[in-house]
């Protein structure tokens, strides 16, 4: 037997093609990743803490007979990340409980018959502030912004120039030090999809590519740095930090979302 038929194909930029068929994968995992996020949206209340979160989608995780990628990732023992306020990303469920007015993003990441499914969101608890409304309001239209550009024959600078463009006209900042990803059969590869950049630079986009686009955007500075637990991304001046994400497909004419909330909840939750 070949087993090159076995192997996937790659561009010249080391970055993996799929075939139509490997779309359903991709779909199913995406589905279960989305329904876990509308499910666990009752549960973001004032009081709750964020471990009892992290406990309740794990058990939803296992409840569908599917892993979680997380625990266990590079050490990591939780089936969410869960970044509140001036969390950029990676934030670690704890007993931390929600305060009236706490924003935060649940990320989730599950593995259905070896595809992954990898989506984030923002909530709120109890009553949401005008700047976090605006902030959120600003984050989600700069990850659809960023869909909008995905199609063969552009290019991943696209992506990235047109999330920034929109980001920084509102007068907030896109953080630099963390990106979308490739993923399929793999949890992380190539590309790294930045959320900033030039028009028209970067790798071509083409039907069969699988990736992330999760832009993290500040009401301050971009800047950021981690926490002693060498997870946690934070604000270095302290303010607020929102973030979505989707996983994509490149199609022949434009791309397909796989993480679609099923009951229309991915923005807004608190509505």
């Amino acid at each position: 037997m070949d087993d090159s038929v076995n192997k996937p194909r790659l561009n010249k930029d080391g970055i993996t093609i799929h075939s139509p068929e490997e779309f359903e994968g991709m779909r199913r995992a995406g589905a279960l990743a989305a329904q876990i996020l509308d499910d666990i949206a009752p549960m973001v209340q004032v009081g709750v803490s964020t471990a009892e979160l992290d406990k309740t989608v794990e058990k939803m995780v296992n409840d569908a007979g599917a892993t979680s990628a997380t625990i266990g990732y590079r050490g990591y023992q939780h089936a969410t990340c869960i970044s509140l306020n001036h969390v950029v990303c990676h934030g670690i469920p704890s007993e931390k409980r929600l305060k009236d007015g706490d924003i935060l993003n649940i990320d989730v990441t599950v593995i259905v018959d070896g595809w992954y499914g990898d989506t984030s969101r923002m909530y709120v608890a109890g009553k949401l502030s005008r700047k976090a409304e605006r902030l959120i309001d600003i984050t989600h239209t700069a990850l659809m912004l960023g869909i909008d550009q995905v199609k063969p024959g552009n290019t991943f600078g696209d992506i990235g120039a047109a999330i920034q463009a929109y980001v920084e006209a509102q007068r907030c900042s896109v953080v630099r030090d963390f990106c979308g990803h490739g993923l399929g059969r793999v949890f992380h590869s190539p590309p790294n999809v930045v959320h900033f950049g030039r028009w028209g630079t970067g790798p071509v986009l083409e039907e069969g590519m699988f990736f992330t686009i999760e832009p993290m955007v500040n009401l301050g500075k971009p800047h950021t740095k981690i926490l002693a637990d060498d997870w946690t991304a934070v604000t270095r001046d302290k303010s607020l930090s929102a973030q979505f994400e989707h996983s994509i497909g490149v199609t022949a004419d434009g791309c397909e979302i796989f993480t679609p909330s099923p009951a229309d909840m991915f923005y807004p939750t608190w509505k």
